[in-house]
């Protein structure tokens, strides 16, 4: 009798702990959910906590995203200007027409770079841009790409703050802060746009 019911009590833990697993398994998202789900996910974000800085540690990982990206030959032209000055970050809104938000945010990263190392320069740091974009919604920040390339007077406006080297040129300049609004991303998907074999 006594076998009878420790092995039903056995058979019942057995069974909990299996729906249990089962349930976790629905519930936990693999790998790659996760990685597509954070990209479906990124926005661009223009408002900030204002006066909520972004912690030394999440800049650092921002900047090790941006590097991991593709890079033509491995040139890696890329140069990054970490901006987290109130003066600066103020200049730059002032003298940037489209990088307002600026006044809200409480860091930017320009990113630049060395154009003798590599023709295509833009399109390696356009590769690094878009790893600071998804490396920000993945860390709750939020984030915006405003361009400051092929734009002359947008160029000027960040090399007179930086004081870059004339061979060093700025692609863009990057926002970060918390969202201070609840945003959803645009749905871009567009069946339309895709060609199979031929157009």
């Amino acid at each position: 009798m006594k076998t009878k019911f420790f092995a039903s009590i056995i058979v019942s833990l057995i069974a909990v702990g299996f729906t249990s697993c089962c349930n976790n398994e629905k519930t936990s998202k693999s790998a790659d959910e996760i990685v597509l789900e954070n990209i479906a996910n990124r926005k661009s974000v223009r408002d900030y906590v204002e006066g909520k800085s972004v912690e030394p540690e999440k800049i650092d990982k921002l900047l090790r995203a941006a590097m991991a990206a593709p890079t033509g030959k491995n040139t890696q032209p890329w140069e990054f200007v970490v901006i987290t000055d109130r003066t600066i970050l103020d200049s730059l809104a002032a003298n940037l027409p489209y990088a307002k938000m600026l006044s809200q945010a409480t860091l930017a990263i320009i990113v630049c770079a060395d154009t003798t190392k590599s023709e295509y320069w833009y399109v390696d740091c356009s590769a690094a841009t878009e790893n600071i974009l998804l490396a920000a919604e993945a860390m709750e920040l939020g984030a915006v790409w405003t361009a400051s390339y092929p734009y002359e007077n947008r160029m000027s406006a960040v090399k007179k703050v930086t004081q870059h080297p004339d061979n060093i040129q700025s692609l863009c300049v990057i926002p970060i802060g918390y969202p201070s609004l609840k945003e959803t991303p645009k749905d871009k998907w567009n069946p339309e746009k895709i060609h199979k074999e031929r157009w």
